[in-house]
């Protein structure tokens, strides 16, 4: 089973240079942390990301939104498994709306707080494939080694969606241990998607759409 930093990495380095990406729950964090080890071989600029923060389990409606407004970019959604859970009523919204070229990814670990203390997430046993299915997504896909997500994700890209693949990864090593102390929130944290959304308006206006 592949680990979040492959599964977030395989996004981070092959999407398209034009392509906007919401990203939520561990997956921020990861592809925070990608930005600073890898930025050299990231081909798309920094701008074209949003962090859909502290919407939780608003991530498919935000990168829904952005697709129907922008209909000849890929817009590509790494979703949180507990955050999905939140709004399950949004995979029947996706399909109503019909966007074509949006990549639905749902990151499954199986936990909330991913990282830090590693709480069992509700619903352990759903199937969000199949409700990804049921609800009416074009393709449907659920991986979980690390190479075939790594060759899927360029062709599931080129699908006419929506598209919905379900990542299952393992979850990130637990920290919250007796004496642990959790650091505050910086303001950023609250501030970023609001600061995010300028930075992606901005550079859309500099590409003429």
């Amino acid at each position: 089973m592949m680990n979040p930093l492959q599964a977030c990495a395989v996004v981070a380095q092959q999407r398209p240079e034009d392509s906007v990406l919401v990203a939520t729950m561990s997956s921020m964090n990861v592809l925070d942390r990608l930005d600073a080890e890898i930025a050299d071989t990231i081909r798309a600029p920094r701008a074209t990301r949003i962090s859909s923060v502290p919407l939780m389990g608003g991530a498919a409606g935000l990168g829904t939104g952005i697709a129907l407004s922008h209909p000849q970019r890929k817009v590509i959604v790494m979703d949180g498994d507990a955050s999905l859970l939140l709004e399950l009523s949004g995979l029947v919204s996706v399909v109503t709306a019909g966007p074509r070229n949006l990549l639905h990814i749902v990151v499954r670990n199986g936990t909330q707080f991913n990282g830090l203390a590693n709480l069992r997430a509700p619903a352990p046993d759903f199937d969000f494939a199949s409700g990804a299915r049921s609800a009416g997504y074009a393709h449907v896909e659920s991986i979980e080694d690390a190479t075939e997500w790594a060759q899927r994700f360029p062709l599931l890209l080129a699908m006419q969606g929506p598209v919905f693949v379900e990542l299952r990864v393992q979850p990130l090593p637990q920290r919250a241990e007796e004496g642990f102390e959790q650091t505050e929130m910086p303001d950023i944290q609250f501030e970023r998607m609001g600061l995010e959304t300028q930075a992606l308006q901005a550079w859309l206006a500099q590409q003429g759409a």
